[in-house]
């Protein structure tokens, strides 16, 4: 079953959230309280900016989520993964098979599926990195890139939502 073990990111994605999770970007203030509260939003970020990123090996850096927490927001990442299998038409462009990977299959850990997901992890990742830290010295600095980054977000999540609910509608039937 999906999301019932613990889950590690690897190599330069291990760094980039540990900064995103662990940088104070004022005396109390972090952008991420938890490795799961990135890994929460990534997939989707990667989704909507369309980035992709390969396993990354070339450092031996390791941060990890235990399945005890994974086990926890279990729902909140089925409904991810659903969201990201039922729209990704370049990966599955047959939408009736989509809708078998998001609802009907979705817990079969097809590695292939579930790696097309992960890449979507990482990719956001690199995005939220990118858009969160680039530039950043200072709390002003921080608060406006994340700002712009909320603004940017709404406005790419907003143009799928329709998508969605069509999608949806067919997976009932």
């Amino acid at each position: 079953m999906l999301f019932t073990h613990d889950y590690s990111f690897k190599g330069a994605h291990a760094e980039k959230v540990k900064a995103l999770v662990g940088h104070k970007f004022d005396k109390e203030h972090t952008l991420f309280e938890r490795n799961m509260d990135v890994y929460l939003m990534a997939p989707v970020v990667g989704f909507l900016y369309s980035r992709k990123a390969e396993l990354d090996k070339s450092k031996p850096s390791t941060t990890n989520i235990l399945a005890e927490i994974m086990i926890k927001y279990q729902k909140e990442l089925t409904f991810t993964y659903r969201l990201v299998m039922l729209l990704d038409k370049e990966y599955e462009p047959d939408t009736e098979k989509r809708i078998n990977k998001a609802f009907r299959d979705y817990a079969k850990e097809d590695t292939k599926d579930l790696e097309e997901y992960d890449s979507y992890v990482r990719g956001g990742v690199d995005v939220l990195y990118e858009k969160l830290m680039k530039d950043a010295t200072q709390a002003d600095d921080y608060i406006r890139n994340l700002y712009e980054f909320m603004a940017d977000f709404e406005d790419r999540y907003s143009q799928n939502s329709d998508e969605i609910m069509d999608l949806c509608e067919l997976a009932r039937e």
